[in-house]
């Protein structure tokens, strides 16, 4: 297995990567507004582009890792990322940027699957428990200070800092990268990976709480999360316009709609501590129809009274819906890497579905200009459907 010092620079590479995917991913949007005038249908448009590409490369990035090993599917997605966005920092035309934010996403598709399964390889369901709650943890919170930052990163030091300052971090990842791989006193080899013995997060009493077999709490995560991030995904280019209707400055953006994201962390520091949510469909349910109700607050925002609790709302859901995706697809399968990589090609999904779903609605029905928000909203109660069937579907 890992040594414990490897699993110690692994969390250090996801703590930059969080810092450094959400610098670029979550304000490209801004500068596309600024440098080119975008729209909202065309924010909408290139999120979609990058959901596509997100969706097949996180399930390569996943098979590559579990295959080839980790650390070489790692320093691809680096090196993709910072290579790109280094580019991207001296070009101006629209199409060349759309050229980067696809081969950046294509590489982020290589990192996250394996630092997940890196960080569950091999582990006793006690330390297992503890690293899934830390990872979580790192991650979310990375995202946050990230976001808190970030506007006032781009409003003081300009739109090339956004690419400059994410691709400094990927050259240190390739370093820290570099050193773990000549320091690790053990690491699993491809065949030995696919072997494994299984090792459960879950007690057999937890999962005795339903009549749902284990892998069918799996199939519904798999169901939710992408939902899930139809909704963070229809938000997300949509908040450069959601700051115009309430004056607020890219730094006063960055402070005030950062707060899902730390509700989200919040929710996940409770989640570690506490399993009574372990294969129970109740809070699994709620959660989703928390996370769809604090989508409509946030996008339909009036003031930030409303804008603050729709947050908050929707960061606890959302970090129950994740936690539940990534919690069962380690919990019950045996190759992490293969399933970290659903557990993010699923992601992919989402990120594609919803704004893609906005734009066409907008498209088709421009005189509505909540026709987006609808359609998402519609779609996010399609798949409540869905996962209240398969939970109560006659299994022969």
């Amino acid at each position: 297995m890992f040594s414990v010092r490897t699993k110690r620079g692994v969390f250090w590479l996801e703590g930059i990567n969080s810092l450094s995917t959400t610098y670029y991913f979550y304000f490209i949007f801004f500068v596309l507004k600024r440098q080119f005038d975008f729209d909202d249908q065309k924010n909408l448009l290139w999120a979609a582009a990058m959901g596509a590409v997100f969706c097949v490369a996180a399930f390569l990035g996943g098979k590559v890792g579990q295959h080839k090993g980790y650390f070489k599917a790692l320093a691809i997605g680096f090196a993709a990322m910072g290579g790109s966005l280094l580019t991207g920092a001296f070009l101006h035309g629209e199409y060349p940027h759309l050229a980067v934010m696809l081969v950046a996403a294509a590489g982020m598709c290589f990192t996250w699957p394996n630092l997940e399964a890196m960080a569950a390889e091999q582990e006793s369901p006690a330390s297992l428990q503890r690293n899934i709650g830390i990872y979580n943890l790192i991650w979310s919170g990375g995202n946050g200070v990230a976001f808190f930052t970030g506007g006032a990163m781009l409003e003081y030091f300009g739109w090339r800092s956004i690419f400059l300052v994410p691709a400094l971090m990927n050259g240190v990842q390739l370093i820290l990268l570099w050193r773990l791989s000549r320091d690790r006193s053990a690491t699993p080899t491809p065949a030995h990976r696919q072997h494994v013995t299984e090792t459960h997060l879950s007690t057999p009493r937890e999962r005795k709480r339903s009549p749902v077999p284990p892998a069918l709490f799996m199939k519904m995560a798999w169901v939710a999360n992408p939902f899930s991030y139809v909704a963070i995904n229809t938000a997300v280019p949509l908040i450069p316009f959601l700051a115009g209707r309430l004056e607020l400055s890219p730094t006063e953006t960055g402070v005030i709609c950062s707060i899902w994201f730390f509700a989200r962390t919040a929710a996940f520091g409770l989640l570690w501590k506490w399993d009574g949510w372990h294969y129970r469909y109740r809070f699994l349910s709620l959660a989703y129809l928390g996370m769809v109700a604090g989508f409509g607050g946030i996008v339909l925002a009036s003031n930030l009274l409303m804008l603050i609790a729709a947050q908050i709302v929707f960061g606890v859901s959302l970090g129950l819906v994740y936690y539940s995706s990534l919690f069962y697809s380690m919990d019950v399968g045996e190759t992490k890497g293969e399933h970290g990589g659903w557990h993010e090609a699923t992601i992919g999904a989402g990120i594609f579905a919803g704004p893609a779903v906005a734009f066409l609605a907008l498209h088709f029905f421009p005189s509505d200009a909540h026709a987006g928000v609808k359609a998402v909203g519609l779609v996010l109660m399609m798949g409540f459907i869905i996962l209240t069937w398969l939970r109560w579907r006659r299994v022969p």
